[in-house]
């Protein structure tokens, strides 16, 4: 199954995404992730990648196109996939379907207040990316992964002007993908307020999943 996940900063789709691949056994590909190998390496991409994020804009799309295309292309994605972080805009989203077809588009909608809530407290492992939170989920010992042992630490876009502009950007130029996949019959609507676990329930009964 080819999926979409769509939705604010905040809105959990990484840790939902990370739920949803044990059950369909395909690779959770969040362009974050791919951002951020890049910018370790200290490429010369990575470094403006890293100027970008920095600032709270969204990286340009023929850049994050580009990756995306060659990460799908890969063999492990070839049965399914899902995308997380992209695409962002209604041109990634044309640029994408030339590519390749996804069978649907999981919008999960939560309000900035909740987003707000979530992405104060949220602290991120610096080695494997996994998203912790210092209220709703703690990693056992602070400060270290409970997956990997990397280190858990701060992010600067989790900070709260960061936020706030990545919202700002989001609903301007984000949110108009709802409209454009609805058009196509491609959206399904998940509300993201609920625990996780209940969200994942709701995720697997949207898309008619039984396991």
């Amino acid at each position: 199954m080819k999926l979409i996940f769509l939705g604010p900063p905040g809105a959990g789709k990484g840790t939902l995404a990370a739920k949803a691949l044990e059950i369909l056994k395909v690779p959770h590909i969040s362009t974050g992730n791919i951002f951020r190998a890049a910018i370790a390496a200290k490429s010369p991409l990575g470094l403006k990648v890293k100027d970008i994020l920095d600032s709270g804009k969204l990286v340009d799309d023929e850049t994050t196109t580009g990756l995306v295309k060659e990460r799908l292309s890969q063999d492990d994605a070839q049965k399914g996939y899902i995308l997380d972080g992209f695409p962002r805009t209604i041109p990634q989203a044309e640029a994408l379907a030339v590519f390749s077809a996804v069978d649907k588009v999981v919008n999960f909608d939560i309000p900035n207040d909740s987003v707000l809530e979530r992405l104060g407290g949220r602290r991120t492992c610096r080695k494997c990316g996994y998203n912790f939170h210092q209220v709703f989920d703690k990693p056992k010992q602070e400060g270290i992964c409970d997956h990997c042992g990397g280190e858990v630490y701060t992010r600067d876009d989790d900070k709260p002007d960061a936020i706030s502009k990545r919202l700002e950007v989001y609903r301007a130029q984000t949110a108009p993908l709802i409209g454009f996949y609805r058009e196509r019959n491609l959206l399904v609507d998940v509300d993201a307020r609920p625990a996780v676990d209940q969200v994942v329930e709701n995720f697997k009964k949207s898309l008619h999943i039984s396991s």
